[in-house]
């Protein structure tokens, strides 16, 4: 099966039920689905044909599903840009995979204007402005029914670009439908009358959650902006049952004043994914939300979802493992090995690199870019790039990027280790570690820590904290101090690679001294 034909199909079956939330505006099933076919066929009266791609940037709104919907019901290969990208990573997204439109966002319409002049594919781009919903109006509301096959691509996501420029991924049919599904194998079903939170972005991991919600009969509840407050308030006002939430959007909500003077009684599944989560951020969310509705995954844009667990394994005791810091186990039909740089595979609690197969479901290779597919897949198996341990009862737990690991005079320091002992100190918001230039050990851990408004804490303390818990070869060397936030990615991860950067002007390499 295809995604077209689930979603049609809720649509006729939920057709007078909600469909869409979005501020004061609410969408049956009927009314979002019949603007999702005047806009598929309002895209081939501009060429569009079957197959084409389509470059979409978009906050989360009624109209960002629009072209969700639009892509399916003609056929088209959405290409979604990622909204906190530069210029230079939209041109390149658009180009690497040769998209003859581009549907833009009237806000963010400035960031693409002109490359329809630059790029050879590019036919058009079209901004929606105040003429959009009389655009949409004026096409036929007759649905163009294309011949959709389940090995047709739909999607084609691309990676974060922490190591070059961002790589296309494409999803076909089958794929795209299996993974979502999956999303929701950890934790209770979606059903009819729930309510799904999009807090964070429809292109980035809550999309997967959006066509679960969709053919289930539930509502899809789009958030264009994060606020710990309004979130809180939506979570309460519109029962959200089930959304994908971000470590630093928990970490947000459980600093905020009065959170633990709510209550979510609907709330049944909070599924923390794409960056590591700190214990201490974990158990706040536990109290507030309660232990039952916490749900954990791990997975990349390559491959997923790799391992996951639900709270009745994240929160228990278990000898020989430490299940409150690690992301899970395997998830079914999927296979995680530990590898050293060798290939060689590594035994439980030694660190090296995640490799993983799925069966049936993973990317064929990466789009147009067959030498870094021969780099990155060896044999069927995905080389993540990331860092982790295997235990002797199958937990996996996620260490760090490769890239941002530190060698300190021959040691590695993984900065999530020590960033997740920081962040249980009750007075920090946020932090993250990384590597500055240093002349004896070549390198050496800076922690950028944020603080509460009344905070008394010293440079000295943190350090302490961080050698009493991990010994001094791991302690920081220096901390520096903010009550800014801290720069964040698409998808809510901290971007140490940008506050790094100012420390190495001047060095040729990365690595300093020794």
């Amino acid at each position: 099966m295809e995604v077209r034909t689930q979603l049609r199909r809720a649509a006729s079956y939920f057709s007078s039920e909600t469909a869409l939330v979005h501020g004061d505006r609410r969408l049956t099933f009927a009314e979002a689905w019949s603007r999702g076919v005047r806009l598929a066929n309002a895209l081939a009266d501009r060429g569009l044909m079957p197959g084409d791609r389509i470059a979409t940037l978009e906050t989360n709104s009624i109209e960002a599903v629009d072209i969700l919907l639009a892509s399916a019901i003609g056929n088209f290969v959405r290409v979604p840009l990622y909204a906190r990208n530069r210029r230079e990573s939209h041109e390149h997204m658009i180009k690497s995979t040769g998209c003859k439109l581009a549907l833009v966002d009237r806000l963010l319409g400035s960031e693409i204007e002109g490359l329809d002049a630059e790029i050879g594919s590019l036919r058009r781009i079209i901004v929606r402005d105040d003429g959009y919903e009389g655009w949409l109006a004026s096409a036929s509301e007759i649905d163009p029914d294309p011949a959709v096959s389940p090995d047709d691509y739909c999607v084609i996501r691309h990676t974060g670009g922490t190591t070059g420029k961002p790589k296309g991924v494409a999803y076909r049919h089958r794929a795209w439908m299996a993974i979502c599904a999956a999303f929701f194998e950890l934790g209770p079903n979606v059903n009819r009358g729930d309510a799904i939170l999009h807090v964070g972005p429809l292109s980035h991991a809550s999309g997967f959650m959006f066509l679960p919600g969709w053919y289930s009969g539930a509502r899809n509840v789009m958030v264009d902006s994060f606020d710990p407050g309004s979130f809180l308030d939506i979570l309460a006002r519109e029962e959200i049952t089930h959304g994908f939430v971000a470590p630093t959007i928990l970490n947000a909500v459980v600093h905020h004043e009065g959170a633990s003077r709510r209550s979510f009684p609907k709330l049944k599944y909070l599924l923390s994914a794409s960056a590591p989560i700190s214990e201490s951020t974990l158990r706040k969310s536990a109290d507030l939300f309660g232990e039952h509705v916490l749900h954990s995954a791990y997975g990349q844009t390559e491959i997923l979802p790799v391992a996951g667990m639900g709270p009745d394994a994240w929160f228990s005791t278990l000898d020989g493992s430490s299940p409150i810091s690690a992301v899970g186990r395997p998830m079914p039909l999927v296979d995680v090995e530990i590898r050293d740089e060798a290939g060689t595979v590594l035994g439980p609690g030694e660190p090296g690199e995640i490799v993983a197969r799925y069966e049936g479901v993973q990317m064929d290779g990466f789009w147009d870019d067959p030498e870094e597919t021969a780099r990155r897949m060896v044999d069927g198996w995905i080389k993540t790039g990331d860092i982790g341990t295997l235990d002797a009862n199958g937990l996996l737990y996620l260490l760090d990027r490769s890239n941002d690991m530190i060698v300190s005079g021959g040691f590695n320091i993984y900065p999530n280790e020590i960033e997740n002992v920081i962040a249980e100190h009750p007075h920090v918001i946020e932090v993250a570690v990384f590597g500055i230039p240093h002349k004896k050990w070549g390198e050496t851990p800076l922690a950028m820590v944020r603080l509460t408004q009344d905070a008394t804490v010293t440079e000295a303390d943190i350090i302490e904290l961080v050698r009493t818990r991990l010994g001094s070869t791991k302690k920081p060397s220096r901390v520096e101090f903010t009550l800014d936030p801290l720069p964040l990615s698409n998808v809510g991860k901290v971007l140490r690679s940008k506050l790094r950067e100012p420390y190495w002007a001047g060095h040729d390499h990365r690595v300093a001294g020794a």
